[in-house]
């Protein structure tokens, strides 16, 4: 009979520490998926800036409505472009959310720099 009580005392103990388990494994798996759209968003908004950078190289025009449009709407990418006679410079800003409870993250910026083709500028 001891040796049942002693069995019996020790019953749902694994669920306890199961429970208590389970944030961990939670808060860790939302720093992992963070992670990976912190990836994302950088990504994304490199693309911007070298596809609004290659077009306003390019055609002299039209490089903000190109790098926005290279990347998912629902990012809201921010695209601003300088000229100078030999360069085409492009910065795009997008906003990173965070999912991760009270972790503050600063915007993805990226800069591209391409040779000014215009044939404006450069000529034929």
């Amino acid at each position: 009979m001891n040796r049942n009580r002693k069995w019996r005392s020790d019953r749902g103990q694994v669920a306890i520490e199961y429970i208590g388990f389970v944030p961990i494994l939670l808060f860790v798996a939302l720093c992992g998926i963070q992670l990976g759209w912190v990836a994302y968003v950088h990504e994304q908004a490199d693309t911007a800036a070298r596809t609004a950078a290659r077009v306003e190289a390019r055609n002299g025009e039209g490089g903000e409505a190109a790098g926005a449009a290279a990347v998912r709407t629902g990012l809201g990418a921010k695209v601003k472009i300088s000229k100078t006679a030999d360069a085409v410079t492009a910065v795009a800003t997008i906003e990173i959310n965070s999912i991760v409870p009270g972790l503050d993250l600063d915007d993805a910026v990226a800069t591209a720099v391409m040779p000014n083709d215009d044939p404006k500028v450069t000529g034929p």
